[in-house]
């Protein structure tokens, strides 16, 4: 039996060895991830930079825009320093880092999702009332538990993995998942599986209600107004259902793989790990600011360098 205090790293085993065309893998990671941050910081100082956008819906975006910066920086440094290496090793220490990330990351991302729900949900069902419900202190405090509330959370699940006593020091994954951790150990871990099971049913179970909810509501406000309520309603949650869509189901695939396995070829387990962590970053900067003309607008007049601040 190894204490886990003993384990000083981590060996990442999923990796291929693709010979010299790592170095081709390390650019196209490269520049997904530059990609990425540019898109992401592009809307943020879009947004930020344009008081007509000051409304609850963009103050949303703009949180999620910034996680999408953060989970992305847990994720690609990592794995682009890990794709160059011969050797795929990660420290405990950053190995429970890059868990903490990620998995906060995950957390905040669908919590942000469902309170953008809600918030169109008052605005199409509720549009009188929607300035009086909607104050900028109500976003702030929503804003805020969408962080504060899986940082808590995967607080104590970190605790509780890190206590673990582990017999092998191997991870099937090219990142750090929590339950790889868990899987390691030589002690009990009903209390570790239990939590986590309880984790991750309240983390997507209960958004994933409210936003089921929520849509309900918007579809019967829809098919009972007239066609341009109709078609204005639809223009503003098509890039919100595409991203919970895109989200859940990746989100889901990988929680199903990591807990109960499955019999893919390598390369396309390897891909479904990745694809929730690089493609949700990047596809909703796109949706958003392709879908939305106030937001298409306002990155207009910041990179063609006209006057962006609007007073209204």
């Amino acid at each position: 039996m190894v204490n886990s205090t003993q384990v000083v790293y981590f060996t990442l085993t999923a990796y291929l060895d693709i010979g010299l065309y790592k170095y081709l893998c390390f650019l196209m990671l490269l520049c997904l991830y530059v990609l990425i941050i540019c898109a992401n910081l592009l809307l943020i100082v879009a947004i930020c930079c344009t008081r007509s956008l000051h409304e609850p819906m963009y103050m949303f975006l703009v949180s999620l825009f910034v996680n999408e910066l953060y989970g992305s920086t847990g994720l690609f440094p990592m794995l682009l320093v890990q794709v160059l290496s011969d050797i795929h090793t990660i420290s405990f220490p950053l190995c429970f880092l890059q868990i903490f990330c990620i998995y906060t990351y995950v957390g905040t991302e669908i919590l942000i999702l469902a309170v953008m729900s809600y918030d169109r949900y008052q605005a199409i069902c509720f549009p009188l009332q929607y300035v009086t419900c909607m104050t900028p202190k109500k976003v702030v405090v929503l804003i805020a538990l969408t962080w504060l509330i899986p940082l808590c959370a995967i607080v104590v699940l970190i605790s509780l993995s890190v206590s673990l006593q582990l017999c092998r020091n191997v991870i099937n994954k090219v990142y750090c998942g929590n339950y790889s951790i868990v899987k390691l150990a030589c002690s009990d871990t009903r209390v570790n599986n239990i939590y986590g099971l309880i984790y991750t049913a309240t983390s997507i179970v209960i958004p994933f209600i409210l936003i089921l909810f929520t849509y309900v509501k918007i579809l019967e406000v829809c098919f009972s107004g007239s066609k341009q309520a109709r078609e204005k309603a639809i223009s503003t949650c098509t890039p919100h259902l595409a991203s919970i869509a895109n989200f859940s189901f990746g989100c889901c695939f990988q929680i199903l793989q990591s807990r109960y396995g499955s019999r893919l070829p390598v390369v396309f387990e390897i891909f479904s790990s990745l694809y929730f962590l690089t493609f949700q970053p990047l596809l909703n900067p796109l949706l958003y600011g392709l879908k939305l003309s106030k937001i298409r607008d306002a990155c207009k007049r910041l990179l063609g360098g006209g006057k962006v601040l609007q007073i209204v």
